[in-house]
């Protein structure tokens, strides 16, 4: 069984909120649900979650494994000093 919860907040904090939930997949109301669940278990608050990529960043590291991928013979360096001078840096 399920009942609504209304709770009064800063629209910024409801708008950014919502913004992260959004990036890392997740609808706000589960968010909350499972700040509740753990608030509850371990009686103190306490929640973290890690971004996950944006569908740009995976297109742009599936291109870039694609891409090397191609060359049977990729350039290797021995240390980080021929790969700065490789690299020009």
């Amino acid at each position: 069984m399920y009942t609504t919860l209304t709770i009064k907040m800063p629209k910024t904090i409801r708008s950014e909120a919502k913004a992260l939930a959004d990036d890392l997949g997740l609808s706000l109301s589960t968010v909350i649900n499972a700040f509740l669940r753990q608030f509850i278990k371990e009686q103190k608050f306490s929640v973290s979650a890690e971004k996950m990529p944006s569908k740009r960043s995976i297109a742009l590291m599936e291109q870039i494994s694609a891409e090397m991928d191609k060359d049977p013979n990729p350039k290797r360096f021995t240390n980080a000093e021929e790969l700065f001078r490789h690299l020009k840096i």
